[in-house]
């Protein structure tokens, strides 16, 4: 990430942050839109993503193609995007998806675990390679791959899930279902003020394994995590941990690879 994303995406949140009431899921949903139609346009994605244009000239571009179409808190969001200097188009896009994605965990009611039910249907995929064909595909159609995860989802997640997952799926930009749907996770945890600690083990923890890990885990990170628990019983035993980039391997499996490794030596 260049430096120029890192100082558009701290200002594109600064002004998420600012309190008005109406970051609702109909802001997040318009946030996700506008992205696919800008991305969805060579030329509109270049003029929008010119670090060189005057910032008046982008967000007066913004404010005439998407003035009717997106509610007016996701208008402002979309104008201070694009009022800054970004990197890449593709970064833009990013941006713009990352504000859609907090503005959908800002509208989620309390106690509703968006991440945890993108866990889940992460799992769902990952599970079955017919369905991660089928929405992954780049031969398929995005409405058909939309109209799959409304069928899938409908009625059994939070609607704040349902939109992520349904832009997501319409929206890859070269990425993996599995990749698209952990990054989405992380930014929505961070949103709360957690963060993502993926415990894999080679049998199911007890709840009060997880809940001393947990403990510990939260001490040394100094910050509050929500647990994704995988079973792998590869590992034979222990648990390797991942907090976004950092892994904690303390796995049978990888200290068993480590001591051939020394013995080869």
């Amino acid at each position: 990430m260049g430096s120029a994303t890192r100082e558009a995406l701290a200002t594109s949140r600064a002004a998420l942050s600012v309190p008005d009431g109406t970051t609702d899921l109909a802001t997040g949903e318009s946030l996700f839109g506008a992205g696919r139609v800008i991305g969805s346009s060579s030329q509109l994605v270049s003029a929008l993503g010119d670090a060189s244009a005057e910032p008046s000239a982008k967000v007066t571009l913004v404010r005439a193609v998407f003035g009717r179409d997106v509610t007016p808190r996701a208008l402002d969001l979309l104008s201070a995007a694009v009022a800054e200097r970004w990197s890449s188009h593709d970064d833009l896009l990013a941006g713009i998806e990352e504000l859609g994605l907090r503005a959908s965990a800002l509208s989620a009611a309390a106690g509703t675990s968006i991440e945890g039910e993108l866990f889940a249907f992460g799992k769902t995929v990952s599970s079955d390679a017919g369905l991660e064909l089928a929405l992954a595909s780049k031969l398929g159609k995005v409405d058909a791959k939309a109209a799959l995860v409304e069928k899938l989802l409908a009625g059994k997640v939070s609607g704040q899930t349902l939109a992520i997952v349904r832009h997501l799926v319409q929206q890859p930009r070269g990425r993996r279902i599995g990749e698209l749907l952990r990054h989405a996770a992380a930014i929505v945890a961070d949103q709360s003020g957690t963060s993502i600690a993926t415990v894999t083990s080679a049998s199911v923890l007890t709840p009060a394994q997880l809940d001393r890990l947990q403990k510990n885990l939260q001490e040394r990170h100094g910050r509050a995590l929500t647990i994704n628990q995988v079973v792998d019983p590869a590992l034979v035993g222990g648990v390797r941990v991942q907090i976004g980039d950092l892994v904690i391997d303390g796995s049978i499996a990888t200290r068993l690879a480590d001591l051939r490794l020394q013995l080869a030596r």
